[in-house]
Protein backbone atom coordinates (compact mmCIF):
# COMPACT_ATOMS: atom_id res chain seq x y z
CA UNK A 1 0.00 0.00 0.00
CA UNK A 2 2.87 2.70 1.20
CA UNK A 3 4.27 1.86 -2.90
CA UNK A 4 0.88 2.58 -4.43
CA UNK A 5 1.06 6.01 -2.66
CA UNK A 6 4.29 6.69 -3.23
CA UNK A 7 3.27 5.90 -6.83
CA UNK A 8 0.65 8.52 -6.51
CA UNK A 9 2.69 11.05 -4.87
CA UNK A 10 5.28 10.56 -7.84
CA UNK A 11 2.69 10.89 -10.31
CA UNK A 12 1.30 13.99 -8.94
CA UNK A 13 4.42 16.16 -8.84
CA UNK A 14 5.45 14.86 -12.07
CA UNK A 15 2.44 16.27 -13.87
CA UNK A 16 2.12 19.10 -11.83
CA UNK A 17 3.87 21.15 -14.25
CA UNK A 18 1.52 19.88 -16.92
CA UNK A 19 -0.99 23.38 -17.41
CA UNK A 20 -3.59 22.45 -19.63
CA UNK A 21 -5.61 25.10 -19.04
CA UNK A 22 -5.80 28.06 -21.67
CA UNK A 23 -5.46 31.20 -18.99
CA UNK A 24 -5.93 33.62 -22.57
CA UNK A 25 -9.66 32.77 -22.52
CA UNK A 26 -10.20 32.45 -18.59
CA UNK A 27 -11.00 29.17 -18.72
CA UNK A 28 -10.77 26.94 -15.40
CA UNK A 29 -10.09 23.58 -14.77
CA UNK A 30 -14.10 23.68 -14.08
CA UNK A 31 -15.41 25.10 -16.64
CA UNK A 32 -18.35 24.77 -19.03
CA UNK A 33 -16.21 22.16 -22.00
CA UNK A 34 -13.57 20.82 -19.77
CA UNK A 35 -12.89 17.36 -19.26
CA UNK A 36 -11.95 15.67 -16.10
CA UNK A 37 -10.04 12.37 -16.31
CA UNK A 38 -10.00 10.65 -12.07
CA UNK A 39 -8.79 7.33 -10.82
CA UNK A 40 -9.70 6.70 -7.01
CA UNK A 41 -8.86 4.18 -4.47
CA UNK A 42 -11.17 2.78 -1.71
CA UNK A 43 -10.93 1.87 1.64
CA UNK A 44 -13.18 0.23 3.61
CA UNK A 45 -15.65 -2.06 1.20
CA UNK A 46 -15.92 -5.57 2.88
CA UNK A 47 -14.80 -8.70 1.35
CA UNK A 48 -17.60 -8.99 -1.77
CA UNK A 49 -19.30 -5.65 -0.96
CA UNK A 50 -19.14 -3.21 -3.25
CA UNK A 51 -17.31 -5.01 -6.24
CA UNK A 52 -18.10 -2.80 -9.18
CA UNK A 53 -15.14 -0.89 -8.62
CA UNK A 54 -14.06 1.82 -11.57
CA UNK A 55 -10.93 2.40 -9.58
CA UNK A 56 -8.44 1.00 -8.08
CA UNK A 57 -8.24 -1.47 -5.23
CA UNK A 58 -6.51 -4.33 -3.94
CA UNK A 59 -7.99 -6.61 -1.03
CA UNK A 60 -6.85 -9.93 1.00
CA UNK A 61 -8.92 -11.96 3.33
CA UNK A 62 -7.97 -15.28 4.31
CA UNK A 63 -5.83 -16.27 1.17
CA UNK A 64 -8.54 -14.79 -1.17
CA UNK A 65 -7.32 -11.86 -2.85
CA UNK A 66 -9.44 -9.34 -5.01
CA UNK A 67 -8.34 -6.59 -7.09
CA UNK A 68 -9.25 -3.69 -9.19
CA UNK A 69 -8.75 -1.22 -12.12
CA UNK A 70 -10.46 1.13 -13.38
CA UNK A 71 -11.09 4.91 -14.19
CA UNK A 72 -13.72 7.30 -15.17
CA UNK A 73 -13.85 10.39 -17.26
CA UNK A 74 -15.85 13.32 -17.46
CA UNK A 75 -17.45 16.54 -19.51
CA UNK A 76 -18.32 19.68 -17.90
CA UNK A 77 -21.93 20.22 -19.23
CA UNK A 78 -21.54 23.73 -17.15
CA UNK A 79 -19.40 25.53 -14.75
CA UNK A 80 -18.28 22.83 -11.73
CA UNK A 81 -21.39 20.25 -13.00
CA UNK A 82 -19.37 17.33 -14.87
CA UNK A 83 -21.48 14.09 -16.24
CA UNK A 84 -19.23 11.49 -16.05
CA UNK A 85 -18.65 7.18 -16.88
CA UNK A 86 -16.41 4.81 -15.69
CA UNK A 87 -15.25 1.62 -16.30
CA UNK A 88 -13.16 -1.10 -14.42
CA UNK A 89 -11.61 -4.44 -14.27
CA UNK A 90 -12.07 -6.74 -11.16
CA UNK A 91 -10.21 -9.76 -10.24
CA UNK A 92 -11.81 -12.00 -7.22
CA UNK A 93 -8.99 -14.50 -6.93
CA UNK A 94 -9.12 -16.13 -10.63
CA UNK A 95 -12.75 -15.03 -11.24
CA UNK A 96 -13.21 -11.69 -12.91
CA UNK A 97 -15.86 -9.03 -13.42
CA UNK A 98 -16.11 -5.75 -15.56
CA UNK A 99 -17.63 -2.72 -14.16
CA UNK A 100 -19.50 0.57 -15.07
CA UNK A 101 -20.26 3.40 -13.43
CA UNK A 102 -22.56 6.60 -14.89
CA UNK A 103 -23.46 9.75 -12.60
CA UNK A 104 -22.57 13.56 -12.27
CA UNK A 105 -19.94 15.29 -10.27
CA UNK A 106 -20.90 18.82 -8.59
CA UNK A 107 -18.13 21.22 -7.54
CA UNK A 108 -19.77 23.75 -4.70
CA UNK A 109 -18.22 26.60 -4.46
CA UNK A 110 -15.63 25.26 -7.22
CA UNK A 111 -14.13 23.38 -4.40
CA UNK A 112 -15.99 20.43 -2.45
CA UNK A 113 -17.45 17.52 -4.70
CA UNK A 114 -20.62 15.77 -4.44
CA UNK A 115 -21.35 12.99 -6.84
CA UNK A 116 -24.65 11.09 -7.47
CA UNK A 117 -24.20 7.63 -10.18
CA UNK A 118 -25.41 4.08 -10.81
CA UNK A 119 -22.63 1.71 -10.51
CA UNK A 120 -22.99 -1.89 -11.62
CA UNK A 121 -21.17 -5.09 -12.92
CA UNK A 122 -21.38 -8.39 -14.82
CA UNK A 123 -19.48 -11.64 -14.51
CA UNK A 124 -21.11 -14.53 -14.54
CA UNK A 125 -17.83 -16.33 -12.29
CA UNK A 126 -18.65 -14.07 -9.99
CA UNK A 127 -22.59 -12.99 -9.69
CA UNK A 128 -23.75 -16.09 -11.42
CA UNK A 129 -27.82 -14.93 -12.59
CA UNK A 130 -27.32 -11.70 -10.47
CA UNK A 131 -26.63 -8.35 -11.93
CA UNK A 132 -25.37 -5.56 -8.96
CA UNK A 133 -26.26 -2.38 -9.13
CA UNK A 134 -25.58 0.33 -6.39
CA UNK A 135 -26.61 3.83 -6.10
CA UNK A 136 -23.36 5.93 -4.95
CA UNK A 137 -23.48 9.20 -3.19
CA UNK A 138 -20.02 10.63 -2.36
CA UNK A 139 -18.83 13.92 -1.31
CA UNK A 140 -15.41 15.65 -0.20
CA UNK A 141 -12.94 18.30 -1.16
CA UNK A 142 -10.93 19.41 -3.79
CA UNK A 143 -6.95 20.27 -3.02
CA UNK A 144 -5.94 21.39 -6.50
CA UNK A 145 -1.97 21.13 -5.79
CA UNK A 146 -1.65 22.59 -9.69
CA UNK A 147 -4.09 24.28 -11.90
CA UNK A 148 -5.47 21.17 -13.48
CA UNK A 149 -4.14 18.58 -11.14
CA UNK A 150 -6.57 17.71 -7.79
CA UNK A 151 -6.54 15.14 -5.12
CA UNK A 152 -10.08 14.68 -3.46
CA UNK A 153 -10.55 13.05 -0.23
CA UNK A 154 -14.08 11.64 0.28
CA UNK A 155 -16.27 9.73 1.91
CA UNK A 156 -19.06 6.72 -0.33
CA UNK A 157 -21.90 5.26 0.21
CA UNK A 158 -23.16 3.00 -1.96
CA UNK A 159 -26.89 1.61 -1.65
CA UNK A 160 -27.34 -1.98 -2.87
CA UNK A 161 -30.35 -2.03 -5.75
CA UNK A 162 -30.40 -5.67 -5.81
CA UNK A 163 -32.24 -7.58 -2.81
CA UNK A 164 -31.36 -10.68 -4.07
CA UNK A 165 -27.36 -10.21 -4.56
CA UNK A 166 -26.97 -7.81 -1.30
CA UNK A 167 -29.28 -5.44 0.65
CA UNK A 168 -26.43 -4.05 2.59
CA UNK A 169 -25.10 -0.64 1.69
CA UNK A 170 -21.17 -0.15 1.80
CA UNK A 171 -19.29 2.71 3.30
CA UNK A 172 -15.99 3.66 1.96
CA UNK A 173 -12.91 6.14 2.59
CA UNK A 174 -11.77 7.76 -1.13
CA UNK A 175 -9.02 8.98 -2.34
CA UNK A 176 -9.65 10.46 -5.82
CA UNK A 177 -6.28 11.47 -8.04
CA UNK A 178 -7.97 14.12 -11.16
CA UNK A 179 -6.64 15.58 -14.28
CA UNK A 180 -8.38 18.35 -15.65
CA UNK A 181 -8.16 19.21 -19.17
Amino acid sequence: MKKLFLFAAAAVLGLSNVNAQDSDNGSTALSKGSILVEANTGFGADMYGHSANTGFGLLSVDGTTIWSIGAEGGYFVMDDLAVKVGLGYNDYDGASSFSYKLGAKYYIASQFPVQVDLTGASGDDVYGDESPLWVGLQGGYAWFVADNISIEPGLRYNLSMNEDFTDEGIFEFRIGFALHF
